[in-house]
């Protein structure tokens, strides 16, 4: 049973547009409420954001019917904490249990200490019922009662792209080929024993062997003395040798089940689980044996970074600090005051030159055609996108690499082309916000739905962030809670 939010006013509990925060305290968390009661004021937005909550929750249920559950604007104040200040599931329930206006906020008395009380695996499974494509229309409703407070502020953007990590640890073959047959190895000895058959009493001791070659493995790997190179392919050829041996034994392991007839739910939904794992672990080994006895360079689009969170990829972007990085590019759009308007995740193989006309495209026509100026960096260039964007807006800023392409551009163009172009830089802030103060700079969830869910997150939580300074700097304009407000562009 499911409802928006509780419209009984309770004694313990003021109303939520009546609810003191304390404008002198700089904790992240005093804008995100600040932003969360000037929503819940207005009661046309609120519909709109909670009937889009309620799409995704009541997907496959019915809220007339069942328990009670969280309510809508609940999980919406909690998904907006969760990544407005960067606290895991944890800090979220301390909060949700103790932090009194955080639940004043929620609609919750201090009378209901024991009858309201959140579990971290209960906020984490109804936050995780809003889809990506949901949270982003909310992400859009917010930036249009932002852009009602500051109307000048749609008419600049400025886009630049960065890498958020995702959930993995650092990718070798030996430690994907480990990761993978522990996976295979326990769901082959459970189905085994579901269907009663014999063969995997020694799945234990195979596991240990095998880790005990990936340990082998990473200890002259890490020494990389002279001829480490040659050390390397007998314990490569153990390990190889070990999981062909596993895998075959995984094939006529799903023989014998196929055999045995129809399998119920459970059992055939670990034998589709172990496909996969089984396909995913071959799939390493083979570049492993092309790349360590073959001695090939194998392309980083038929490689797998991780066994779990397959779409990851690796970039190398020429930054000194990290030369490598294992996550996936996400393209942000940033407007005159701070708002994040637009977001895109880039697909696998795609690069900025590829998808910022697309992007820009989409972004102008959302906002009707009232973006004047964008600014970017030469990374986006090409020929192509210099025209493309020129049709989209009236002065795109789109530099030219090479310094005599760009002496020649600096000579032609416009004073607005050049403000824009020195204002630009100021885009690595937000991102530099979005990474340190929205947990973008790695993923904690799983699955390639889950990292969109948290990118989405992190944008919502930015631009609550935003919209709550621009709210507390309007009502309180010397307290320490505004003390960060930008100014609107010129």
């Amino acid at each position: 049973m499911r409802k928006a939010f509780d419209p009984q006013r309770r004694l313990d509990c003021p109303a939520v547009n009546q609810i003191k925060l304390n404008f002198n305290c700089r904790a992240e968390i005093i804008p995100v409420l600040r932003a969360l009661q000037y929503l819940y004021g207005q009661p046309k937005l609120l519909k709109s954001i909670l009937a889009l909550v309620a799409e995704d929750i009541n997907k496959k249920s019915d809220p007339e019917r069942g328990r009670e559950g969280l309510d809508y604007w609940v999980i919406l104040v909690l998904a907006a904490v969760r990544l407005g200040c960067d606290y895991d599931y944890d800090q979220l329930q301390d909060l949700a249990e103790n932090h009194r206006q955080l639940r004043q906020i929620m609609g919750i008395g201090e009378w209901q200490e024991e009858e309201e009380s959140f579990n971290w695996r209960r906020i984490r499974d109804n936050i995780c019922l809003l889809d990506p494509e949901t949270i982003e229309k909310i992400n859009h409703v917010i930036i249009g009662a932002g852009h009602e407070l500051a109307p000048e502020a749609v008419k600049t953007v400025r886009a630049d792209s960065f890498v958020a990590g995702t959930n993995i640890h650092y990718p070798t073959e030996s430690s994907l080929i480990r990761d993978g047959l522990r996976k295979v190895l326990s769901l082959a000895a459970e189905l085994a024993v579901l269907h009663g058959l014999t063969g995997w009493r020694q799945h234990k001791h195979l596991w240990k062997k095998i880790k005990r070659l990936v340990r082998n493995i990473e200890r002259i790997a890490a020494r990389k003395k002279p001829g480490y190179q040659e050390e390397l392919k007998s314990p490569y050829r153990e390990l190889l040798t070990t999981a062909e041996s596993i895998l075959n034994r995984t094939d006529e392991l799903h023989n014998a089940v196929g055999n045995a007839g129809a399998a119920t739910a459970e059992p055939a939904a670990l034998g589709n689980q172990l496909a996969v794992f089984v396909e995913r672990t071959r799939q390493v080994c083979g570049t492993a044996y092309r790349r360590v006895f073959l001695d090939e360079k194998v392309p980083n689009n038929e490689k797998l970074f991780s066994i779990f969170e397959t779409h990851t990829q690796l970039y190398k972007r020429g930054k000194a600090s990290q030369p490598i990085q294992f996550g996936r590019l996400v393209l942000v759009y940033e407007d005159g005051v701070g708002f994040v308007t637009h977001h895109h995740v880039l697909p696998r193989e795609a690069n900025d030159p590829d998808v910022v006309v697309e992007e820009t495209r989409r972004l102008q026509e959302r906002m009707n055609g009232r973006i004047e100026r964008a600014s970017f960096d030469r990374g986006f260039h090409s020929p192509e996108n210099q025209k493309a964007l020129a049709e989209i807006i009236d002065c795109p800023c789109l530099p030219k690499p090479g310094a005599r392409q760009a002496a020649e551009q600096d000579k032609e163009a416009s004073v607005a082309f050049h403000a824009a172009r020195q204002r630009h830089p100021g885009i690595e802030s937000a991102i530099g916000a979005l990474q340190s103060g929205n947990g973008l700079a790695r993923c904690r969830d799983r699955s390639e739905r889950g990292f969109l869910r948290y990118i989405a997150l992190g944008i919502l939580g930015r631009n609550l962030h935003v919209l709550g300074k621009l709210l507390i700097a309007r009502e309180s304009p010397d307290s320490k809670a505004a003390y960060s407000k930008r100014k609107p562009a010129a």
